[in-house]
């Protein structure tokens, strides 16, 4: 019989958490090589995906928290002055290069539903002397900012743990302001496998059998209305398998 969508929710949470304190207690991210997105065994996941020089500009927490697939920040673009969103935060990785790219006038919004790991974004922005950085509790499929208050919404292999990813894509939608846009990392399937071809290839906390297809995954922003959706892989994690940069546009006129 399959978890009921808040029991895995729960189980998300609580592995996150675990992550979280393991790095306050002075190890690693704590999830074991098959736990969760910064499975041990590969550098298809975690800190190895940032640059030296963005590595340089973190304090050692945060890069020891990093659970990602990719480096979204690399490919949003960030500008002056803009207000971007990270969707599922954790240690405040993402949100702390943000907050520095945008600066001084912008601000980064960090969203997270784990208390454990907003405390630990909110101690790494403090220790990187970061003060346009804000961390927010909720969870992705119900965003706690207005409509339309955001001008770049980014992510971190998040969105395929979502227990309802159409709802996940419906918010970057309503967030967003007319032209905004989106740079996601996340794991995303080949068409031609299967849910439970996918689910055979890892657990779904470990950000593989919860992972939409490149089809699911451009059909479903487009069905909210994004333009200009791309999916591009970046390295491959498991047999049919990638961490991938997926991006699109609001319309101007939406």
């Amino acid at each position: 019989m399959s978890m009921s969508k808040e029991k895995l929710r729960e189980e998300v949470r609580e592995r996150y958490a675990q992550s979280a304190r393991a790095v306050a207690e002075g190890g690693g991210c704590g999830c074991g090589s098959g736990g969760c997105c910064a499975g041990g065994e590969s550098a298809a996941f975690g800190d190895a995906l940032y640059t030296v020089e963005q590595r340089e500009e973190l304090p050692a927490a945060a890069t020891l928290a990093s659970l990602g697939c990719g480096n979204p920040t690399a490919v949003a673009e960030l500008r002056e002055g803009e207000i971007v969103l990270d969707l599922g935060s954790g240690g405040g990785i993402d949100v702390i290069l943000s907050a520095k790219r945008v600066a001084p006038t912008g601000v980064a919004f960090g969203l997270d539903m784990t208390d454990e790991m907003l405390a630990l974004g909110r101690e790494n922005a403090a220790a990187a002397g970061v003060s346009n950085a804000i961390f927010l509790k909720g969870v992705i499929e119900a965003v706690p900012l207005p409509a339309e208050s955001v001008d770049v919404v980014i992510s971190n292999c998040v969105v395929n743990l979502s227990v309802d990813k159409p709802a996940v894509l419906a918010e970057l939608a309503r967030v967003l302001k007319p032209g905004g846009r989106i740079g996601i990392s996340d794991v995303v399937a080949e068409d031609r496998l299967a849910p439970d071809e996918r689910a055979q290839r890892g657990s779904y906390i470990g950000c593989i059998a919860g992972a939409l297809s490149t089809s699911e995954y451009a059909t479903g922003l487009a069905d909210v209305g994004f333009e200009d959706v791309t999916i591009e892989f970046t390295h491959q994690v498991a047999d049919g398998m990638h961490g991938a940069i997926v991006k699109a546009c609001k319309p101007v006129g939406a």
